[in-house]
């Protein structure tokens, strides 16, 4: 929606004098927030901030690259359970959160393979069955996912005395701030450019030089990777993991963040996971409808805006700024 005159402007991160006011006053807002807010919204906004990576790595397979998946629960689990295991031998977070992302990436590779010769609902089909093969996977083995009594996770110590909610806010947040910059930084260099032309037109992208089989595999990489440093700290969260945390239904939901915040989107992977996060709160006593809220939604979004939460915000933000001349 903005006029960009050169490529210089183009990789600016803020590009407009009042985008920057704006931005860092709501950066602001969130710094304060969970030291005014109930302890429950502050904690939602903290798995927030969680799934907002994780959405973030879906937007850069499907949105930017073209690549459908409904195998990202698949790789939450193996991220999850990972750093579980990790956490409990003794090494330290940093390298478990790392190594959990890693392991999901290393997955991601193999199953992008079928994406060299699958597009579409074919492709779709495959890790939607990956997906569900690790779920039943861990479910059978004790070893890897626990057992009944699943796996226990140590959390973080809160530093300062502060208090764990407000700890665990700041904490993932800075996190969550970290891979959304990554993400814009992707999605500017060389490395983005050959994710889109991929998702344009692979043929003419390929006869223009792009490497298919490398962006392809390090487009599925980087997403894996996203995804399993969303379980590693979804898991420190909540101190404890098991199997049934990663179903289908979390697939879905990843997606359903992504069609609903507006494809090849950062901005939208973040009000995507918003969405996804705060219905099921507001539907609490009555959760077998928020499937229904999804479908009605996304239903609606593809009508009406195809560009998702963030199309409408620039649409609305283009009519403020072109007020009352339009």
């Amino acid at each position: 929606m903005d006029l960009i005159e050169s490529y210089k402007e183009e990789l600016q991160l803020i590009r407009k004098p009042w985008t920057r006011i704006w931005v860092g006053a709501f950066v602001i807002c969130l710094l304060l927030l969970p030291w005014f807010a109930p302890e429950h919204v502050a904690y939602i906004v903290t798995i927030i901030f969680i799934y907002s990576i994780g959405v973030q790595g879906q937007n850069l397979l499907i949105g930017y690259t073209g690549q459908i998946s409904f195998g990202q629960a698949g790789f939450l689990a193996i991220g999850a359970f990972a750093f579980g295991h990790l956490n409990q031998w003794g090494v330290p977070w940093p390298l478990g959160v790392l190594a959990a992302g890693l392991a999901a990436g290393i997955f991601g590779i193999v199953v992008g393979f079928p994406s060299l010769r699958l597009k579409g609902p074919y492709l779709a089909i495959v890790t939607m069955g990956f997906g569900i093969a690790v779920y039943q996977i861990f479910v059978i083995s004790e070893v890897l996912s626990g057992g009944r009594m699943g796996l226990v996770v140590n959390k973080l110590t809160p530093l300062f005395d502060m208090p764990e909610v407000i700890f665990n806010y700041y904490f993932n947040f800075f996190i969550a701030m970290v891979f959304t910059l990554l993400s814009y930084n992707i999605i500017s260099s060389y490395m983005g450019r050959a994710f889109i032309a991929i998702r344009d037109n692979d043929i003419a992208a390929e006869v223009l030089g792009v490497n298919l089989t490398r962006y392809k595999l390090l487009s599925f990489a980087i997403s894996s990777f996203y995804t399993g440093v969303q379980g590693a700290l979804y898991g420190l969260l909540m101190g404890y993991l098991e199997p049934n945390m990663f179903t289908f239904m979390e697939s879905i939901t990843l997606f359903v963040a992504v069609i609903i915040g507006g494809l090849a989107s950062i901005e939208g992977a973040i009000m995507g996971a918003a969405f996804v996060i705060i219905v099921p709160h507001l539907f609490s006593e009555y959760r077998e409808l928020v499937p229904v809220v999804f479908g009605v939604t996304i239903i609606v979004i593809l009508i009406f805006e195809p560009m998702g939460l963030n199309g409408r915000w620039l649409k609305m933000r283009l009519y403020f700024r072109n007020w009352p001349f339009r």
